[in-house]
């Protein structure tokens, strides 16, 4: 019958799904936690190039603020 294929489909679908989290999650790990920036257009290039001048480490997901910032919000008032 039809539902014979979902084992079949239900495999596939995990297997070509893995690669890309895991990609993404690899990217994760090695860029300390962050998400993978990409230059597409200039702009972006030198923004990147500036992080890593104010980083101080020559790398772009460094960032200088050791603890969280605190949100301040006016909405309760």
């Amino acid at each position: 019958m039809w539902y014979e294929i979902l084992p079949g489909l239900g495999i596939m679908t995990v297997c070509l799904i893995i690669p890309g989290v895991a990609t993404a999650q690899i990217h994760k790990f090695t860029n300390g936690g962050k998400e993978k920036r990409i230059a597409r257009v200039p702009w972006q290039w030198y923004l990147m190039d500036r992080d890593k001048r104010v980083s101080g480490t020559g790398r772009y997901f460094d960032s200088k603020v050791s603890f969280p910032l605190p949100i301040i919000s006016n909405a309760n008032e």
